[in-house]
């Protein structure tokens, strides 16, 4: 496996987005990187596949921005490209929610550890003693790929649709330590940060999300695969790829 894969994101105000877009345009192409990063005035979501030196100067020139400073990304690594092209999109929302009142540039939604979830899953309470009660935002049909033991399945079509089924399940969770949970932290954090506005208490996210969890923790407490939305569909809990080496030709 030569080719490096990452996933990041960062909630910051960012204004510029159509110059923004053409220099990282003009450098994902100069490096011959495939993948997309999506620009939104509330921050940034990037995936990019190629050669790990083009990758990491990627990396390196986003953080020369000081909203952008603070940029981290998950690594996994793949025989083949993940992506068939090279875009910068500009977008309302780095991932759609439509909660018009909710700014997470302004402040970050608490985070536990893996190392911590892990501790608490193992003694099935957090460390105040309240159950647990993790909640996955993701889709459906992620949550059929693979979840954690016992995590709520919400069963969302779109992350829009979460604030509405969370609400039906206050009575539920109502005295637990809710922990929120998504592919790589965007939409959790997003989702604590709603539930923490909307009266839910005890609310934390993953830090870094599953694919932090793997790189971390491996396959502990974790069932299946998980959803990537690339070539490679499915990464297993060591961060390789379900299909990797079956994937097609890029285009």
């Amino acid at each position: 496996m030569t080719l490096l894969n990452i996933a990041g994101y960062r909630f910051a105000d960012l204004d510029r987005l159509p110059e923004r877009r053409q220099a990282l345009t003009a450098l994902g192409l100069q490096l011959g990187l495939r993948g997309t990063i999506l620009l939104a005035p509330e921050g940034i979501n990037v995936f990019a596949c190629g050669e790990p030196p083009a990758v990491r100067e990627l990396l390196a020139a986003l953080r020369t921005d000081p909203a952008l400073a603070d940029l981290t990304a998950k690594e996994s690594w793949s025989a083949t490209t993940s992506f068939g092209h090279w875009r910068v999109r500009e977008k309302r929302e780095i991932i759609t929610f439509r909660q018009p009142g909710l700014r997470p540039h302004d402040a970050r939604a608490d985070a536990v550890a893996p190392a911590t979830l892990r501790r608490w899953l193992a003694r099935g309470s957090d460390d105040e003693g309240r159950p647990l009660a993790l909640i996955d935002t993701r889709n459906e049909f992620e949550v059929q790929a693979g979840s954690f033991e016992g995590a709520l399945d919400l069963g969302l079509r779109s992350f829009t649709d979460l604030p509405a089924a969370v609400q039906a399940r206050r009575g539920e969770l109502a005295g637990r330590r809710l922990v929120t949970f998504c592919t790589g932290g965007i939409r959790c954090e997003k989702a604590a940060l709603w539930m923490t506005q909307a009266g839910f208490e005890h609310v934390t996210q993953l830090d870094g999300g599953i694919l932090n969890w793997f790189e971390r923790e491996g396959g502990a407490h974790w069932h299946g695969h998980c959803v990537v939305f690339d070539r490679r569909g499915t990464l297993r809990p060591d961060l390789s790829a379900e299909f990797d080496g079956d994937l097609p030709a890029a285009a």
